[in-house]
C-alpha cells in the first residue's frame, strides 16, 4: 500500500512539473496591445550622442527575493529586482557593467552613439547568497517581457 502511494505521488509530481514547463514554454498568441508594444517598443531613442542599455530582469521564482545594484566603477546605476528594467544612458566607447553577490560578474561593452543595447539580469542560487549575472540580449527578448516588466525606482 505504502508503495502504490509512493509512486502515486512521484507520478502526480511529475505530470504538474511537466504541465508548468508546458505552460512557460508555449507562446501565447499576441494581443492588439502586445503586438503594438513591439512595434513601438517601450524605449524610446538615445538622447543625441549617447547610446543607452536597457538592464531588466524577468520575474522568477528562484531568487526572487533578492535584488542586486549594476555599477560602473563606484557609480550605482541602479538596482534590479524581480520583475523590473532601467535604462541607463552613457557616452559611447568602452563601459564595464559590474554586478556583486555572493560573486562577481563584469560585462564590457562598446557602446555607440545612437543605439540601443539591451542587458538581461538574472539571480542562480547560490550556497549563502544569490549569484548575479548580467548577459546581453535583444529587443525582442526585451518587449517580449515588456508588458509584465516594471520600471525600477
Amino acid at each position: 500500500m505504502k508503495m502504490k502511494f509512493r509512486v502515486s505521488a512521484i507520478a502526480l509530481g511529475l505530470m504538474l512539473s511537466g504541465a508548468a514547463l508546458a505552460q512557460d514554454a508555449a507562446p501565447s498568441a499576441p494581443t492588439e496591445e502586445s503586438a503594438g508594444a513591439k512595434a513601438t517598443g517601450k524605449i524610446g531613442a538615445p538622447p543625441e550622442g549617447k547610446g543607452q542599455i536597457v538592464f531588466f530582469r524577468p520575474s522568477k521564482f528562484v531568487g526572487g527575493a533578492m535584488g542586486f545594484k549594476v555599477r560602473e566603477g563606484e557609480t550605482e546605476l541602479g538596482k534590479l529586482s524581480n520583475g523590473k528594467y532601467f535604462v541607463h544612458v552613457a557616452e559611447p566607447g568602452a563601459h564595464e557593467y559590474r554586478v556583486h553577490g555572493e560573486t562577481k560578474d563584469v560585462l564590457n561593452m562598446e557602446i555607440e552613439a545612437g543605439e540601443t543595447y539591451y542587458v538581461q539580469g538574472t539571480m542562480g542560487m547560490g550556497i549563502v547568497a544569490g549569484r548575479p549575472n548580467l548577459s546581453p540580449t535583444d529587443a525582442a527578448a526585451f518587449n517580449a517581457l515588456a508588458d509584465k516588466l516594471k520600471l525600477a525606482k
